[in-house]
């Protein structure tokens, strides 16, 4: 070897050494921004569906396949024990079931989608007022929980209320229809009490104003 030769080969070896590690360090660094540009991306995925209430899709229009609930919440005719009048409106939470009394220890129920956890209620109502295709004006603090929905919408089949709305009291809660019927036997409103819209209808013919709805959580002891 000639003099100068080990020297000069011994820096072109730390020249490639230090080229390797460059190499290492900026394949480390890709891996990382693509690692969390996924991790973000998940994150902001899961945010989004947080927010949002599944059981409220403006425009979203059912279709008659849609209406065909499980026979667990389709309405029929029950043995129902009671002290309260015939005509009287019962809505048991905790069951998922709205039922209107009937004569002879029986009562007509229906299956239905009631307030989630945050948005559950009891108490004595009256009926004060019945709507067929209702308006929805979302109220703010629904807004600011959803800032998706809109600000109004008339009524019609894409609208979240439903063809019919039975108003509870003096609240801002009501019995009222649905397009989106698979939520039913669900706790995913914001304190409403939904039927499909079939079920509502039926509902609606049979329930004059001033009926009494009795909201309970739990059976009675």
């Amino acid at each position: 070897m000639e003099p100068g030769q080990d020297g000069a080969a011994s820096g072109a070896g730390t020249r490639r050494d230090t080229h390797q590690q460059g190499n290492i360090a900026m394949t480390l660094l890709r891996l990382f921004c693509i690692q969390f540009t996924l991790l973000a991306g998940l994150a902001g995925s899961q945010a989004l569906a947080q927010g949002r209430d599944p059981g409220d899709q403006p425009g979203h229009i059912p279709n008659a396949g849609d209406e065909q609930l499980d026979p667990k919440w389709q309405k029929t005719v029950v043995f129902y024990r009671t002290a309260e009048a015939p005509g009287t409106i019962i809505v048991q939470s905790n069951e998922r079931y709205l039922y209107v009394v009937q004569p002879g220890g029986r009562a007509l129920r229906y299956g239905i989608g009631v307030g989630r956890d945050g948005f559950q209620w009891q108490g004595l109502v009256k009926i004060t007022r019945k709507t067929e295709w209702p308006d929805w004006t979302p109220p703010d603090e629904m807004i600011q929980r959803q800032p998706y929905l809109p600000r109004f919408m008339a009524g019609g089949p894409g609208n979240p209320m439903g063809a019919r709305a039975l108003y509870l009291g003096a609240t801002v809660y009501r019995i009222h229809g649905t397009n989106q019927p698979h939520t039913i036997g669900s706790a995913v409103s914001s304190g409403c009490f939904r039927l499909t819209n079939p079920d509502v209808s039926d509902l609606y013919e049979r329930i004059p104003v001033g009926t009494k709805v009795i909201i309970r959580q739990r059976p009675e002891v």
